[in-house]
């Protein structure tokens, strides 16, 4: 059985092609990883059980490595070329500090 956390985002129901598709998301350690689900279902399956299924593919997914992903996230923050993290107040201040122009 698999633990790792599952969030799905943006399921919705494709009616040309008569699937629920989802952007699954699955939380392992400090992995993120993002698959494209889709699943062959009528409308009117029960949204508990599209979901279930759509988790069940991205489960499958990961676990065998072989299926593409959207993209892997390392969950740690790390500073990015050795710049400073945007201050919002600070540049805030630099702007109302600034001098305005004088109209002509």
């Amino acid at each position: 059985m698999y633990t790792c956390p599952i969030q799905l985002a943006e399921v919705r129901y494709n009616a040309a092609s008569q699937q629920f598709e989802a952007s699954v998301h699955v939380h392992d350690n400090t992995i993120l990883r993002t698959y494209a689900c889709a699943i062959s279902a009528p409308i009117s399956m029960p949204f508990e059980e599209a979901a279930k299924g759509l988790a069940k593919q991205a489960i499958r997914r990961h676990v065998s490595r072989g299926g593409l992903f959207s993209h892997s996230v390392a969950l740690i923050r790390q500073n990015r070329a050795g710049r400073r993290s945007f201050e919002a107040m600070r540049w805030l201040e630099n702007l109302v500090k600034r001098p305005t122009p004088k109209a002509a």
